[in-house]
């Protein structure tokens, strides 16, 4: 099965690409930003976003546009510091672009300003390794 790791974030914080790298070391698979574009078709991705203003990012969603033919499943991994899940906001996008989107995701909280001081933990990052590997 062919896997990739896609990740995006803006913030300077870094949770996000700490939660792909956390997949990357578990699944063994370099995790590379959105602009790198797949070279391949991939069996399942994970997707690995955060909440920006109640939504996925527009890079998030011109990545899938331009790699729809190239993606079998999506998997969603993100951080949101509203607890709000981008899995809806993803589910939207693949179901215009015609890409299986998982049932199964992960999501964490995360900090910004004082909200979630202090997440998401080592712990958290643990699990989503776990949790990748686990649909492996």
């Amino acid at each position: 099965m062919k896997t990739a790791i896609r990740y995006f974030t803006k913030s300077k914080k870094g949770n996000t690409k700490k939660l792909a790298d956390a997949v990357s070391a578990a699944l063994g698979i370099e995790a590379l930003d959105v602009s790198r574009d797949l070279s391949e078709k991939v069996d399942r991705l994970f997707l690995i976003n955060a909440m920006y203003a109640a939504n996925i990012d527009r890079e998030v969603k011109e990545f899938l546009e331009r790699n729809k033919d190239n993606i079998g499943e999506v998997v969603n991994m993100n951080t949101a510091a509203s607890g709000s899940s981008t899995w809806k906001a993803v589910k939207k996008v693949t179901d215009e672009l015609g890409i299986k989107l998982s049932e199964k995701e992960f999501h964490c909280a995360a900090s910004w300003i004082f909200i979630n001081k202090g997440l998401p933990t080592d712990e958290d990052f643990r699990r989503a390794g776990e949790f990748a590997a686990s649909l492996i």
